[in-house]
């Protein structure tokens, strides 16, 4: 049996294989190995080992050899890599060497999904084989076409909208608890699809309400530190509005809702100061992904930032960061309440 698990979404795709290693058939038959390191005739030869004293074996291939550059770039690395000083025959011995070692070195990741196709039509029944790839293969990929023959094909796309808010009403299912609409779209809303974040902000709720229970607005709230920090974007959307009024609502349901002001002072001055440096990035043309991988921030936060950015000039940032940090010396001066500092700091913002 053959399983290709693919798609932009990895997460549902490593739950379906934990599932399938979880079966009591394979006992101490499993086999995971990194496809873009191991090489294919060592893999070949662990899928051809019968299994001991179990009716399957499974291996596991979890990714595939990273695809190559561009021919036009590569050309254009090799020259710029080319020492000036190198004589025509230099260049021609370096090209030799090169096309001998390629020919004995590892497979390209055409090849590698060429070779192991072709090898799963002959697999043995004894061997259960899933390979995951974190990426959407085309219909025509060999992988593809050889899975819909001998085995199955898994498409795991990440949830949107109204999918997205079914997948956290199965998810709250399968915890033996329910969910309210409202704690629902908060969470669908504030966390958006990155699912791992999500269910484990499902697990946590669903230990705290117990069994049978309801997960309403009020528990997301309390206990779901990753809804607190995007309602803070909401204060600071109303900020970019000069918008006073909403602002001082929103902190203060903050407040109300237990959130310590000192905390909710660190993580304004922290979204702040986020939202100068994806502006300084995405004006140098950074897109999202590269953005919250250069910060180390998680996707969600640089999405919500980019469609902030544009509401505020880079002075306007810098100078309610400033705001920010002499409010926190002034509470640590013991001059003013945190409540009324951040009143005042509101008030300040909106002017």
């Amino acid at each position: 049996m053959f399983y290709l698990l693919h798609g932009d979404d990895e997460f549902t795709g490593r739950e379906q294989l934990k599932t399938l290693r979880q079966k009591d058939t394979f006992g101490y038959n499993l086999d995971t190995y990194n496809g873009a390191e191991v090489d294919l005739k060592k893999i070949i030869l662990t899928i051809n080992t019968l299994p001991f004293l179990s009716e399957q074996r499974l291996v596991v291939i979890d990714g595939l050899p990273k695809k190559k550059p561009p021919q036009g770039a590569r050309r254009s690395s090799e020259t710029a890599a080319t020492p000036k000083g190198d004589t025509a025959a230099d260049k021609g011995s370096k090209t030799k060497k090169s096309k001998k070692s390629s020919r004995g070195g590892p497979l390209t990741r055409a090849g590698f999904e060429k070779e192991l196709a072709e090898y799963i039509a002959t697999m043995q029944e004894t061997t259960v084989l899933a390979v995951l790839v974190e990426e959407a293969l085309e219909a025509s990929n060999p992988l593809v076409k050889v899975a819909e023959q001998y085995g199955k094909v898994i498409y795991n796309t990440l949830p949107k909208g109204a999918a997205l808010e079914n997948w956290i009403t199965k998810r709250t299912k399968n915890l033996s608890v329910s969910i309210a609409p409202q704690a629902k779209k908060l969470l669908a809303d504030f966390i958006g699809n990155n699912l791992r974040l999500l269910a484990n902000e499902l697990d946590k709720l669903a230990t705290y309400v117990g069994k049978g229970a309801t997960i309403n607005i009020d528990d997301v709230r309390q206990l779901s530190a990753q809804v607190q920090e995007a309602r803070i974007f909401d204060l600071t959307d109303a900020l970019a509005q000069r918008n006073c009024q909403q602002a001082l609502n929103i902190l203060h349901d903050l407040l109300s809702d237990g959130e310590p002001p000192l905390k909710l002072l660190s993580t304004i001055t922290t979204q702040i100061r986020s939202l100068l440096l994806v502006k300084e990035l995405a004006q140098k043309g950074m897109r999202a992904p590269q953005i919250a991988s250069t910060l180390g921030i998680a996707p969600f936060i640089v999405d919500k930032s980019l469609r902030q950015v544009g509401k505020f000039s880079p002075a306007q940032l810098e100078r309610a960061y400033r705001q920010l940090l002499a409010t926190d010396a002034a509470l640590k001066r013991s001059r003013l309440t945190p409540e009324m500092a951040l009143d005042l700091l509101v008030v300040q913002f909106g002017s």
